[in-house]
């Protein structure tokens, strides 16, 4: 790939300002950066020169060679809409005079559902993390209070990782979670999940140390669990779940918010749980209501 002086000092600065001013998460920041990188280096290559030599036809075939190389819908469209972001902030902030990617336009995300458990395969997974929790080894007690928080609560890995003891409240069974760009939402959960948490804050003591500091969840070295820890923890116990699909913590979220529409909640008010900034974003799981709705009406009705 080609390179050129000019683009680490760029996308350095793309990087500050998805920070300080867009409240991007690391791990946006750098899939936006990486992504612009990846803009900069493919039409480098192709003989653009800089930034004002950018053209609309040169965005897309970007990104007809993306599509062309076997990359996914959802991928290129979010390349795509990094382009946008990228070139937008460089319009704005005097680095190109116009921006090409005004008539950018990506293929839609597919909205198909990554794989769901159905509930009594959810209850057989916290089934089998109680069960190893019995040996009272303080990660098996904490492996049960994390799928059954993430379960109960339907937040994201990354916003458990990140919680910290006093973000639970257990007198209401609450958690507070810092969500996508800063913002902050208080979720609900389950018994269950309560006397999960409570008994690991029991025994998270025999796990923390100096650097443990406020974090709620530990591993054996007594610092804050990362995703992929937990990601870990997920496949591990799910492999002793019969035919239920391998998902991962993000697949437990999907699980939760189905479970919900299915018991008859409220979309709006799952959107609030999930965090989602639209509702068009919730609404992806009523389809799998839906179909499920029709599979138990063509299997039940005489006239179907």
């Amino acid at each position: 790939m080609a390179t050129r002086p000019w683009h680490d000092e760029l996308l350095a600065a793309f990087g500050r300002h998805l920070e300080a001013e867009r409240g991007r998460s690391p791990h946006t920041r750098r899939a936006y950066v990486s992504d612009a990188r990846a803009l900069l280096e493919h039409t480098a290559d192709r003989g653009v020169a800089g930034l004002d030599d950018l053209t609309l036809g040169d965005l897309r075939g970007w990104l007809g060679d993306l599509a062309d190389g076997g990359a996914a819908r959802s991928t290129v469209a979010r390349r795509a809409a990094s382009a946008r972001t990228f070139l937008g902030w460089a319009e704005r902030t005097g680095r190109l005079a116009a921006n090409p990617a005004l008539r950018l336009v990506a293929p839609r995300r597919g909205r198909s559902l990554p794989g769901v458990l159905k509930e009594g395969e959810a209850s057989e997974l916290l089934d089998v993390a109680a069960t190893r929790a019995d040996d009272d080894d303080p990660v098996h007690v904490r492996d049960r209070a994390v799928l059954e928080l993430l379960y109960a609560s339907g937040i994201r890995v990354g916003e458990l990782v990140g919680l910290d003891v006093d973000d639970i409240d257990p007198a209401q069974d609450l958690v507070r979670v810092m969500g996508k760009g800063g913002k902050e939402r208080v979720v609900p959960f389950g018994r269950p999940a309560a006397r999960a948490v409570q008994e690991w804050l029991r025994v998270r003591p025999r796990l923390a140390t100096a650097e443990s500091g406020p974090a709620l969840f530990l591993g054996r070295r007594g610092r804050r669990v990362d995703p992929r820890q937990v990601r870990s923890v997920v496949h591990a116990l799910l492999a002793h779940v019969g035919d239920a699909p391998d998902i991962g913590p993000h697949g437990l979220r999907h699980s939760a918010a189905t479970h919900l529409l299915d018991g008859g909640a409220d979309l709006r008010m799952v959107q609030e749980l999930l965090g989602h900034a639209s509702l068009a974003t919730t609404q992806i799981y009523t389809h799998v209501s839906v179909d499920r709705l029709r599979r138990s009406y063509e299997q039940a009705h005489p006239r179907a």
